[in-house]
């Protein structure tokens, strides 16, 4: 497989991921990390980390909205429990 077509293939195991994640509101931030090691707002820090690694500068908050679909507090204050 070329170099291409992985980068292809991770950025839409990427998104499907994202997408689960946003779907999958019921599971909160402590069920994921107590049973996967990471959660949501690991997931957007290393999005953002990815970026600053490219010279590109992502704030926290924006990095969380990609990941989240809205605003972490919008999210927290729908979501969370």
């Amino acid at each position: 497989m070329d170099e291409s077509t992985q980068v292809e293939l991770e950025a839409a195991a990427f998104r499907r991921l994202v997408e689960h994640l946003r779907e999958r509101t019921d599971v909160q931030n402590l069920d994921l990390m107590e049973l996967a090691g990471f959660c949501r707002n690991c997931l957007s820090r290393w999005y953002r980390e990815a970026a600053e690694e490219r010279g590109m500068e992502l704030a926290d908050p924006q990095a969380r909205e990609i990941v989240y679909g809205m605003p972490y507090e919008e999210w927290k204050s729908r979501h969370q429990t």
